[in-house]
């Protein structure tokens, strides 16, 4: 965003493409699960994960700043939910804190980025 030119698509965007590389960590980390939980743990940290991508997408594609700003919000849980998932998985102690640091530094990254987006469209909006 800091080179004014407008974007012309989502992929453009410095927090989606953030946010899809979370995803990925968060593909190969599911990995580590116990079988039994493929269908309930890893299910919802995949789906949780592609929901913060999919929803920036989709409020970028809507040409609003208010549907952006309600997507963005949208994603901004989705990405809460992935940590909360991460979590559930080191109580579970399918995980330990050295296999999700690096999911969680991705997280924090995500979360400044998805803030700063919706600090913009939120100062878009009123103006």
């Amino acid at each position: 965003m800091s080179d004014n030119k407008p974007y012309q698509s989502f992929t453009e965007l410095t927090v989606w493409q953030v946010a899809r590389t979370l995803k990925n960590e968060v593909y190969e980390i599911v990995k580590k699960l116990p079988q039994d939980e493929k269908f309930r743990l890893s299910d919802q940290l995949i789906r949780a994960s592609r929901s913060v991508c999919a929803n920036i997408a989709e409020g970028h594609g809507r040409y609003t700043y208010k549907e952006q700003l309600h997507f963005c919000i949208q994603a901004r849980g989705s990405l809460s939910e992935v940590q909360n998932h991460l979590i559930d998985a080191l109580d579970c102690k399918y995980l330990s804190k050295e296999d999700i640091s690096s999911v969680e530094s991705k997280i924090g990254d995500t979360g400044k980025l998805l803030n700063g987006y919706i600090t913009f469209l939120r100062g878009n909006l009123n103006n």
